[in-house]
């Protein structure tokens, strides 16, 4: 038996088909929300952006759950405006934000504010919100998730901060292509999430992440950070 289907460091579950893979995703998000609702009436929502999820985004807003209780903010950003279709807040507000309208949305980059003071407001907005139901993470084929480059001069403060965000500069970083610096959730920020969710296609990030395992580098490979924490496991949810 394949070890990503036996490992005790997380959960995978493998989908035949897209289809079956958005729904279910969507599904079990929602699932999540509604019971965060339930119990104390608000929800709380980290999204990735990419264009891997947002057809789940989709499938998610078409659901049956009260989106004017669920406060929805970013995993990480890129140093952009909100408006520009380069960053995440544009694909989450166009996939998810358009359809799930009463929902209320917090970007990470504030126009016309500087990098540090968009950081410190993040921080101050996620410690007096409830904990994050969920986090949607994604993984680039270099390892990285969030914003959390392998080689970024930035990544050991990242990974060591006890705030949840953190600024980062990922010049020289191929997986941050042409937008270095980023905002980004910290394994501190992620590790207060009630739930993780991983969403890979394709069978080279199956690769990426066995050869993480292999590696046991968080430094390397720093989608360990969301593997190896404390908490519930890591919900990888694959489809080809």
């Amino acid at each position: 038996m394949n070890r990503l289907d036996t490992s005790e460091r997380f959960e995978l579950i493998r989908h035949g088909e897209a289809d079956a893979w958005i729904e279910a995703v969507a599904n079990e998000m929602a699932e999540s929300l509604n019971l965060d609702i339930r119990e104390t009436g608000r929800a709380r929502l980290l999204l990735s952006g990419g264009t891997t999820p947002a057809p789940v985004y989709q499938a998610l807003a078409e659901l049956d759950v009260h989106w004017d209780r669920v406060e929805v903010s970013l995993v990480d950003e890129r140093w952009l405006s909100p408006n520009d279709r380069d960053s995440n807040a544009w694909l989450v507000r166009e996939s998810f934000l358009k359809r799930a309208e009463s929902a209320h949305f917090d970007p990470l980059v504030r126009v016309g504010k500087p990098i540090a003071e968009c950081v410190y407001t993040a921080n101050l907005q996620a410690q007096h919100s409830q904990s994050p139901t969920l986090a949607v993470l994604g993984m680039g084929n270099d390892g990285h998730t969030a914003s959390l480059f392998p080689g970024s001069k930035d990544l050991g403060r990242a990974l060591e901060s006890t705030l949840p965000y953190a600024a980062l500069d990922a010049t020289g970083c191929p997986g941050a292509n042409q937008w270095p610096l980023r905002i980004t959730l910290t394994p501190h920020g992620l590790r207060k999430c009630r739930q993780r969710l991983l969403l890979l296609r394709g069978k080279q990030k199956l690769e990426v992440l066995k050869q993480a395992l292999e590696s046991n580098n968080a430094q390397l490979y720093p989608i360990l950070n969301a593997i190896d924490m404390d908490g519930p496991k890591l919900r990888i949810h694959w489809c080809d």
